[in-house]
């Protein structure tokens, strides 16, 4: 499996590159508009054939280009089965399986951070957090249906997966790159020795700001990364 991390420094996002070196079939996840030229002369560079641009939820903080690298490379737009993306043109459900070549891609179902959001398991082994649970930490759930009970609950579904199960979070802003389910049971602060309530509690205290690009991310991301007309 070819696996590349790769980072937007304005907006702190990790968009994953997954590919099979036989086949040369990729699938991009949550990429980043700003980032388009980088993304498609790296598939460029590695002979690789975009399939699939996959979004873990519909995002605040960035823009996607699932839409411009869809006219570019002709891939097709994976969004979750409850995301509002009209343009999309597949929805993935929770256990449900998207392959490229020999790679198998598992959506998990983790609402919270949004009431769509998706996590994904790669081979078994890489899981996509996405804005869900990061590397000690976790996404919030002030806006967008968010809900801190069921992130809880999607975290701690993740965390019965193997303590080796590799995590890649959908954004880190510390400089962390990659953690495991077992780390994170140990030593995340937003669960370790907490209560359901405990963490409910805790989230709806965070008075966090809005993200920079929330007004225009949202309803752009509903239409694959097209930003609306200024009237």
């Amino acid at each position: 499996m070819l696996f590349r991390q790769l980072f937007d420094l304005e907006t702190a996002t990790y968009t994953y590159l997954i590919a099979d070196p036989n086949t040369k079939e990729a699938v991009l996840v949550d990429p980043v508009l700003e980032q388009f030229e980088r993304d498609r002369q790296l598939l460029q560079e590695l002979g690789l054939q975009l399939q699939y641009t996959l979004e873990t939820h519909v995002h605040a903080d960035h823009i996607t280009s699932a839409g411009k690298l869809r006219e570019a490379t002709g891939c097709q737009s994976v969004v979750p089965v409850k995301a509002e993306v009209s343009c999309a043109d597949r929805f993935i459900s929770d256990g449900e399986t998207l392959t490229v070549g020999a790679i198998t891609i598992q959506a998990i179902a983790t609402p919270g951070h949004t009431d769509s959001h998706m996590a994904y398991l790669v081979q078994g082994t890489h899981l996509l957090t996405g804005d869900a649970l990061f590397i000690r930490g976790c996404g919030r759930t002030d806006f967008q249906s968010g809900n801190a009970g069921e992130l809880y609950d999607s975290i701690h579904k993740l965390f019965a997966l193997p303590d080796a199960t590799l995590v890649y979070p959908g954004h880190d802003y510390r400089g962390h790159t990659v953690s495991t389910i077992g780390e994170e049971k140990l030593h995340n602060p937003r669960f370790k020795d907490k209560t359901r309530e405990q963490f409910q509690e805790l989230m709806a205290n965070l008075k966090l700001p809005d993200p920079k690009k929330m007004m225009e991310a949202v309803p752009a991301n509903q239409q694959c990364g097209k930003v609306p007309a200024l009237v």
